[in-house]
């Protein structure tokens, strides 16, 4: 096996996927021990992988971002802000423009 490969797994995961995981599991309103029981985990597992003392093989991070409610998804480079956009709009939905700033779509010549 390349060096590469058996080092990167004990660097753990990026700050802000770590970050989103925590936020997710406080959304719930979950534990670590809780969370560590739905994904069938110990509890020490989950924290290792908080704070990013291990990186979860790949179907177990599958397995803790379903059971969160959220979802991995690839994304081509040029679209990742684009989408970063569109989940913060929706993370934050008051600050979108309201109903009294919605224009139409298509206008009627009796709107004039």
């Amino acid at each position: 096996m390349p060096s590469h490969i058996g080092r990167a797994r004990f660097e753990g995961l990026p700050e802000d996927l770590r970050r989103a995981l925590i936020n997710a599991r406080h959304a719930n309103r979950w534990s670590q021990r809780e969370l560590a029981s739905r994904v069938g985990l110990p509890q020490v597992h989950i924290s290792a992988i908080e704070t990013g003392k291990v990186a979860p093989r790949f179907n177990t991070l599958l397995n803790l971002v379903r059971i969160l409610g959220f979802d991995l998804l690839l994304v081509p480079r040029p679209l990742v802000p684009a989408v970063q956009s569109l989940v913060r709009d929706s993370a934050h939905p008051g600050s979108q423009d309201t109903a009294e700033d919605e224009r139409p779509l298509y206008t009627t010549e009796d709107a004039e």
